[in-house]
């Protein structure tokens, strides 16, 4: 798993938040889309979590360049933002869920789970 948001509050959050899941592990935790990409091609995770609106080319790029370079690995935004705009951007992308911050814990892992059907029967 890999967490993208520029906010190191809401990054941290997030890793305690899906690393308290025994079968969830943070990989890495990056502050700007560059970085994420970067981490992407390196640790190849199953699922990324994107922050929408990110520096160093914003979640769309993140995401299409995630898709590009490591396919393998589904994505998830997570945003402050739940404009149509901004969803179907996102989704042109290659995003296949979207949360908007502030969504339940409980709702957060769902959709992690959904990206990871293996993590959603327990098979893994």
């Amino acid at each position: 798993m890999l967490v993208a948001d520029d906010n190191p509050v809401i990054g941290d959050a997030l890793r305690a938040l899906l690393e308290s899941e025994p079968d969830i592990e943070v990989v890495a935790v990056a502050l700007s889309a560059g970085e994420a990409v970067a981490f992407a091609e390196l640790l190849s995770p199953e699922v990324a979590v994107l922050d929408v609106r990110i520096p160093g080319g914003g979640g769309a790029w993140m995401a299409r360049e995630i898709r590009r370079r490591v396919p393998r690995t589904r994505l998830l935004a997570f945003s402050a933002h739940s404009d149509s705009g901004s969803i179907a951007r996102m989704a042109s992308a290659g995003v296949t869920e979207y949360l908007v911050k502030g969504s339940p814990n409980t709702e957060i892992v769902a959709a992690i789970r959904r990206l990871c059907p293996n993590k959603a029967n327990g098979t893994e």
